[in-house]
């Protein structure tokens, strides 16, 4: 079955910072095997709050289907772009900190009711990428 003729990135990656990048690079190589478009934004839900805002609330008119968020630390992005979005978000734990993102994985993990969203292991930018791919009915390259 061949894939629809899409015009434009389908996959939002976001990033508290630019230090997460070595991470969300798993997940854009994977995206880029698959041949599925994505765009790349640093904005932070701490430092930028209403940036993140913006993006997440624009995201589905901009032709986005998924939403993957990289976050260390508290990692509140993830469910920030959940409140203001309708979109599939997949948190991204950053290792970070003393705790190495477990504080993160757990804050991404024990979102509030009517906050979905999902995980991947900490660091697995790969596997946010599948999940993504999944959710857009893709399958990864071979």
């Amino acid at each position: 079955m061949s894939e629809p003729d899409r015009e434009g990135p389908e996959v939002l990656i976001l990033a508290g910072s630019e230090s997460d990048r070595p991470v969300v690079e798993k997940a854009e190589k994977v995206l880029r095997d698959a041949g599925v478009e994505y765009a790349f934004e640093i904005a932070s839900a701490h430092r930028t709050p209403d940036r993140v805002a913006e993006l997440a609330r624009e995201a589905q008119g901009r032709g986005f289907r998924v939403v993957i968020a990289a976050a260390g630390l508290a990692a509140a992005l993830p469910g920030v772009v959940a409140a203001h979005s309708r979109l599939p978000v997949i948190g991204l734990p950053v290792a970070a900190g003393a705790l190495r993102g477990m504080d993160a994985l757990l804050a991404i993990a024990q979102m509030p009711p009517g906050v979905p969203v999902a995980t991947v292991g900490i660091d697995a930018g790969a596997n946010a990428a599948h999940l993504a791919l999944r959710i857009l009915g893709r399958s990864p390259a071979s």
